[in-house]
């Protein structure tokens, strides 16, 4: 028998035990970056997030498809262009690259299917036509918008009701509107803009109609779980359920929504105003080759709850794993997930749970070779513990080997044994010129590496 997964269901607001529509074979789908800059670290934490439930649904599940997207034409897009002179292919290119090769260094692994809008601009059209055909979407000056009062419960995700968003909507309207809830489908384009042919002019898509495209085209109608940030639930993800249940007689676009909080650096919104923006790439730069400490600080709350992200939280979580390398190194593999830890998980992502778990499995593992072979299971659960150079200086080929600080704290601890003090501040002073840093403690003396 499966163990039970429960997760919370934004449509539904409240948890569910999980069942997929094929027993044996999960869909997922998660919205992916607009390629044009690099991805700040907000933008980090529904990858780290999904990518730790696609590792645990791996677990659980004989097959898993995983599809993560990326937008690569969008309004942003085309003025970073205009901006810069450079090709729009040639930004969205290099972007997607450092994205999908900064994500990688935080141990996320690789979506099985990365779909790109301009790959579906067939698709889309076909949509959009669908649409109209079916009385939920009209064209009005080049443009096609999906109608908002042709959908009876438009609105249920993010329970907003029609009357609140039109009250809210700006006092101009569009003139290509017939309503001030309705949205862009297709949007026409000038001669300096990217465009495609279409049945209503040369345009381009509007940005919700990509993913409801690649979801029919990839999976079908229905998949079992779309995720994606707090931020996207209105506007994006209610017009994509819009979109696909109208163009599909009602089914439903996916039976399951996860929807992560926000994240704050030191208490405060992430601004480029408040002089707080941070991108992954300057925090892997910034702390080379420790991608696992920032993953670890991105999953130390609850997915759904705030995390607030801090400099020193990621040396804390370094000094964490410090210790569990430690506790580790000699271990090959090979070990089962703890039941206490995938209870945790199983319960809606409870990673501060997990994370409680884990700590109490590396003080066991001090005495006990068995819980540390289950900590090295557990943690590459979690995309930890996965790094072979852990304790290399990146980029510093004659930094001291961890076999040398070991030994020399080996010394130390001989030289306090026998009283030897002025020799074991010796040592320790060696280590700090090679800007090793000695921490003691009940269970020993530890090291980190500044």
């Amino acid at each position: 028998m499966r163990p039970s997964l429960r997760l919370y269901n934004t449509l539904s607001k409240q948890k569910e035990d999980f069942k997929p529509i094929k027993p044996d074979h999960v869909t997922l789908y998660v919205c992916g970056p607009t390629v044009y800059d690099f991805a700040h670290v907000g933008n980090a934490r529904p990858v780290v997030v999904f990518d730790l439930l696609v590792r645990l649904l791996r677990h659980d599940y004989k097959r898993v498809t995983y599809a993560r997207n990326i937008t690569d034409i969008d309004d942003k897009i085309i003025e970073a262009a205009q901006k810069s002179g450079q090709p729009i292919s040639e930004i969205t290119e290099k972007y997607t690259r450092i994205y999908e090769e900064d994500m990688t260094a935080l141990n996320a692994r690789m979506p099985d299917i990365r779909p790109k809008a301009t790959e579906y601009i067939d698709q889309m059209i076909a949509m959009t036509s669908r649409l109209i055909d079916k009385g939920h979407a009209y064209e009005k000056d080049g443009h096609v918008l999906f109608s908002v009062p042709s959908m009876a419960d438009y609105g249920a995700l993010s329970g907003r009701k029609l009357e609140d968003m039109i009250a809210g909507a700006r006092v101009d309207v569009a003139s290509y509107k017939n309503d001030a809830a309705d949205f862009i489908l297709w949007k026409p384009s000038t001669d300096n803009q990217p465009g495609w042919d279409s049945p209503w002019g040369r345009g381009r898509p509007g940005w919700h109609l990509e993913c409801s495209c690649m979801i029919e085209e990839n999976f079908g109608k229905t998949i079992d779980i779309h995720g994606g940030g707090l931020d996207l639930i209105f506007p994006h993800h209610e017009n994509e359920i819009a979109q696909s249940r109208c163009a599909h007689d009602g089914a439903p676009l996916a039976n399951y929504w996860m929807h992560n909080g926000y994240l704050t650096v030191e208490g405060e919104k992430m601004s480029k105003s408040l002089g707080n923006f941070v991108t992954v790439h300057e925090l892997l730069e910034e702390f080379p080759g420790k991608g696992e400490a920032i993953r670890m600080c991105l999953l130390s709350a609850h997915y759904r709850q705030p995390v607030d992200f801090s400099r020193e939280g990621i040396r804390q979580a370094q000094r964490q794993l410090d210790r569990w390398y430690r506790l580790t190194k000699d271990v090959k593999g090979g070990g089962e997930v703890p039941e206490s830890i995938l209870d945790a998980l199983r319960d809606d992502l409870n990673t501060p749970r997990a994370i409680a778990a884990l700590n109490a499995l590396a003080k066991k593992a001090v005495t006990d070779d068995a819980a540390k072979i289950s900590l090295k299971a557990a943690a590459n659960l979690f995309g930890l513990l996965e790094q072979d150079d852990w304790f290399r200086a990146a980029g510093d080929d004659n930094a001291i080997s961890e076999e040398m600080i070991e030994k020399l704290i080996d010394e130390r601890a001989e030289a306090k044994k026998n009283k030897k003090f002025a020799r074991a501040d010796e040592i320790r002073n060696i280590l700090e010129k090679q800007n090793i840093f000695l921490l003691d403690g009940s269970d020993g003396t530890t090291w980190e590496r500044k």
